[in-house]
């Protein structure tokens, strides 16, 4: 086991390494760059163009800042932010705690509302709750997010006021730590219910048709011919089984927390990742650009190495092979 874990993690950097390159040269293939947008204006002289990409390394080649690059990502620098005339490290970290609240939360919700509603249809598949959560996936799976997020303000913000519309906090922000964690979760409701709506419509259709199959299986009607009660053939044996397919489906959400949360960051006015990325491009701020990218296959990464992680401790098939190994 720990033989595969860390073949993985040697797996997991080497494809860090190679997304570090990628990016790196795909955005220097877009026009401009970031000096470009601080002299805008036109105020600036020649010489002052050329000192300022000679101060930002903007003026070696290719080849040389990409080895500066890696060489700095070795060591922990993520570079400075051309905007924000600091490290990029500690701009993304100001933004991220947002990202990583909203994220978890609709994670939650997705993954808890998903796995009832698609055991509930999986149970009766010939009720009318059946129906309902197919279309309701199938609704999930139509609907833009920065739409539905907008629908969300106006149902909710606008005719029915119940939640606030923007921002994480109320202006001024209560003091105390307490009444700023309740303030923060009433603002996270729409944000949190919005995002989670992208990934309720698949994991409640995977738990369903995985559900169906399992209950289906011979071991299953070998379990209720012994006597077992209804809930323990459900719950311990079809469940546990039906599990790891949607256990991969939560684990693939969690890569695509970030570009989810892009687009329902910039609808609700969140100061986290998205909004900061946005920025980013707008303003050629490579170095944070790339910061976010690098963050972005990492938390892939990890996400998929968490995912095998959870296979062993609810397959004992595979904790087997791993001590056969």
């Amino acid at each position: 086991m720990k033989g595969g874990i860390a073949a993985r993690l040697i797996s997991g950097i080497s494809l860090l390494l190679a997304v570090v390159v990628l990016n790196f040269f795909l955005i220097q293939l877009a026009p401009g760059d970031a000096v470009d947008v601080l002299v805008a204006d036109g105020g600036a002289t020649e010489e002052a163009v050329k000192r300022i990409r000679e101060d930002y390394g903007l003026d070696q080649p290719i080849g040389t800042q990409l080895f500066t690059y890696v060489l700095n990502i070795l060591t922990g620098d993520l570079g400075y932010s051309f905007h924000f005339n600091k490290q990029v490290t500690e701009v993304i970290f100001e933004a991220l705690p947002v990202t990583i609240l909203l994220g978890l939360a609709a994670l939650f919700l997705s993954s808890i509302l998903g796995v009832v509603l698609g055991v509930a249809a999986a149970l009766r598949p010939t009720h009318l709750t059946s129906h309902v959560v197919t279309l309701i996936s199938l609704i999930g799976y139509a609907t833009p997010t920065f739409w539905f997020g907008m629908m969300m303000l106006i149902a909710f913000a606008s005719w029915l006021p119940l939640f606030p519309a923007y921002g994480l906090t109320s202006v001024p922000p209560p003091k105390g730590f307490m009444p700023y964690a309740l303030d923060a979760a009433y603002h996270l409701v729409l944000p949190a219910v919005t995002l989670a709506g992208l990934f309720l419509a698949s994991i409640s259709r995977l738990s369903r048709a995985s559900m169906l199959e399992v209950l289906n299986a011979d071991y299953i009607r070998t379990a209720e011919a012994m006597g077992l009660t209804r809930a323990s053939v459900i719950y311990k044996h079809a469940l546990r089984n039906a599990a790891i397919p949607i256990v991969t489906m939560i684990g693939l959400q969690l890569g695509q927390l970030l570009s989810g949360a892009v687009l329902v960051e910039t609808v609700f006015s969140l100061p986290g990742i998205g909004p900061l990325l946005f920025e980013s491009v707008l303003r050629r701020d490579y170095p944070v650009m790339l910061g976010i990218l690098l963050m972005s296959a990492g938390m892939v990464i990890f996400a998929n190495i968490l995912t095998d992680l959870t296979y062993r401790l609810i397959d004992p098939r595979i904790r087997g092979r791993s001590h056969a190994r």
